[in-house]
């Protein structure tokens, strides 16, 4: 974020792992004041040492469900009694469940969809209406690829990921006459980070990231950057705008060939058990930065 005489201060929310863990070390070696959230207390403990080591100004611990609108509440008052002003919040908390529509019980995808979409809905409100009272401030919020096609096995997570990026759109053009206030959208694609890992599976097998593969810093470092230089859209992804293309331009195509290949490049081949993952309750010790898989779109 933008240096200043006095440290900036940031909501990360997802902080415990992945690209909102990756974004906390990034803004904590710019010596940013943080506020790190996520339902993991043992994950966050980890990350808020990480982010000391890193050069962090000063660092808060905010155990958070974001599903919660009451607890969210509570991470914004809590964050402002800290430190002030806030000048940054970026929500990066999703979870992520696999299985064909009928086979994914309601429970799983009602939370699924409760933690990403109801969750951005209620970050983003106590951040516009803190950004209202200070007449300034940004919020960059995570989206997907999947939020603008279709594919089999993902319909808890792609359906609310197509609603977060509706929502977001919608937030964008009402701020046009909120003074001040920048709301930005990154888009990544497969990434390494240990969210396929804890993601539910009813389809027999594990998740896996599509390729191409990139870093979780490498879309860190387009979140930090739309803080302070607003983006629409702002794509992660080499073959995005193909996929993207195929599911738009090519559907009778794209149908036929979205499946198979979902299931060879989007599944691990290891034989697993039905399992809600982490929909309900995290799991801390897979919480961490990057996942197991090869990348090469540092």
């Amino acid at each position: 974020m933008s240096t200043t005489d006095e440290p900036t201060s940031a909501i990360i929310t997802g902080a415990s792992s992945g690209i909102g863990r990756a974004t906390a070390h990034l803004l904590a070696a710019e010596g940013t004041r943080l506020v790190l959230a996520a339902r993991s207390p043992e994950a966050l403990e980890l990350a808020r040492q990480e982010c000391v080591g890193r050069g962090a100004a000063s660092v808060l611990v905010v155990p958070t469900d974001v599903a919660d609108a009451a607890a969210v509440g509570r991470l914004f008052s809590r964050a402002s009694e800290e430190f002030g002003a806030i000048h940054g919040v970026v929500h990066a908390a999703a979870v992520l469940t696999y299985g064909r529509f009928v086979d994914v019980p309601q429970d799983v995808f009602d939370r699924t969809v409760a933690t990403n979409l109801t969750g951005t809905a209620n970050v983003a409100r106590e951040a516009l209406h803190l950004f209202q009272e200070q007449k300034s401030g940004s919020l960059v919020v995570l989206g997907s690829v999947m939020s603008k096609m279709a594919a089999p096995l993902v319909s808890p997570y792609g359906s609310s990921k197509w609603a977060v990026h509706g929502l977001v759109r919608t937030l964008q053009i009402e701020a046009r006459e909120m003074t001040g206030i920048d709301i930005s959208l990154v888009s990544p694609g497969g990434v390494n980070t240990p969210i396929y890992d804890q993601a539910g599976s009813y389809t027999g097998h594990p998740g896996h990231p599509p390729p191409p593969v990139y870093s979780p810093e490498r879309v860190a470092r387009q979140v930090v950057h739309a803080l302070d230089h607003p983006e629409r859209d702002a794509n992660v992804g080499i073959a995005n705008p193909l996929m993207v293309f195929g599911f738009r331009a090519l559907p009778s195509v794209y149908d036929v060939l979205v499946g198979p290949l979902m299931r060879l490049l989007g599944q691990g081949r290891a034989d697993v058990g039905d399992n809600p993952g982490n929909v309900h309750e995290p799991v801390p010790a897979l919480e961490a930065v990057r996942g197991r898989w090869p990348h090469v779109w540092g």
